[in-house]
């Protein structure tokens, strides 16, 4: 067996996936550490050992992410390849969703935005500073809360009514016909006294997706499609299973959330060896 590996290194946190010789995805994992070394080779070996891989069955490392500047010598005797993280996360959501050519959405600590196509090139288009870094800064600033599971926790109870101000609330007409009442016209806009922790955890939560989701809006309408794929830790939020396909229907775009949109990059950075 011959096997291709990806690697995605985050700070502290690596992402791990394989494709045999027979083109079959080797399922991801990933393992969180102190430092972007120790996290690359624990992946690394708990990957390995785990899916009974010997050192002279890897054919290729492809290696991607902010922490890859930390890789710059072989792994075990093996060349690790650096490839573009934009690439990966155009490769990796068509790779998962099975789409020619779309717009890919990677959310992280920030946001990025490509724009992908099978057989073609991948272009990166622009991002913003607000995605899971956001949230995370300020939960903690605001709520006293930072492990994203409370964050979670507390918005599931919240009331966007209590935070964020709707076009029903400052108008009667119709701005545009077919703009809906409930599309937000500022977020934190309509901030209540009484709002509690739940409904502000909930806002943040709102304003981070709402904000790299119309920006994905915006690059689809330039880029002449309608389907936009999410990837990155952030689309695991069970809150964005509620919020994209709110706006996938205010905009008549296709959010797309495919299963393993965690792994994206990581499953792309591979396929850049071995193509889709």
């Amino acid at each position: 067996m011959s096997v291709v590996i990806g690697i995605d290194v985050g700070g502290s946190t690596t992402k791990i996936v394989g494709f045999s010789d027979k083109r079959e995805l080797i399922d991801p994992m990933f393992v969180r550490a102190a430092d972007p070394l120790t996290s690359i080779y624990g992946a690394f070996g708990k990957f390995t050992s785990e899916n009974h891989i010997e050192i002279g069955d890897i054919s290729k490392i492809m290696v991607t992410g902010v922490g890859s500047s930390y890789i710059t010598k072989p792994i075990y005797g093996l060349e690790c390849r650096h490839v573009s993280e934009f690439d990966s996360v155009g490769l990796g959501g068509l790779f998962l969703t099975g789409l020619d050519r779309a717009v890919a959405v990677s959310m992280g600590t920030g946001t990025a935005i490509v724009s992908a196509e099978r057989g073609g090139k991948i272009e990166y288009l622009g991002g913003t500073g607000v995605g899971g870094g956001t949230l995370m800064g300020l939960s903690k600033k605001i709520l006293g809360v930072s492990n994203i599971a409370s964050i979670v926790d507390l918005a599931a109870n919240g009331d966007l009514t209590a935070v964020d101000l709707r076009i029903k609330d400052i108008t009667r007409k119709d701005i545009l016909p077919g703009m809906p009442g409930e599309m937000t016209a500022s977020n934190f806009g309509k901030l209540s006294d009484l709002a509690t922790k739940s409904d502000l955890a909930l806002g943040i939560i709102n304003m981070v997706f709402e904000s790299a989701g119309m920006l994905a809006i915006f690059a689809s309408r330039n880029c002449n499609t309608k389907d936009i794929i999410l990837t990155g830790n952030m689309t695991t939020v069970p809150q964005a299973q509620l919020m994209f396909p709110t706006l996938s229907d205010m905009f008549k775009v296709n959010f797309i959330i495919p299963q393993m949109s965690q792994f994206a990059t990581v499953i792309g950075a591979a396929l850049t060896e071995i193509g889709l």
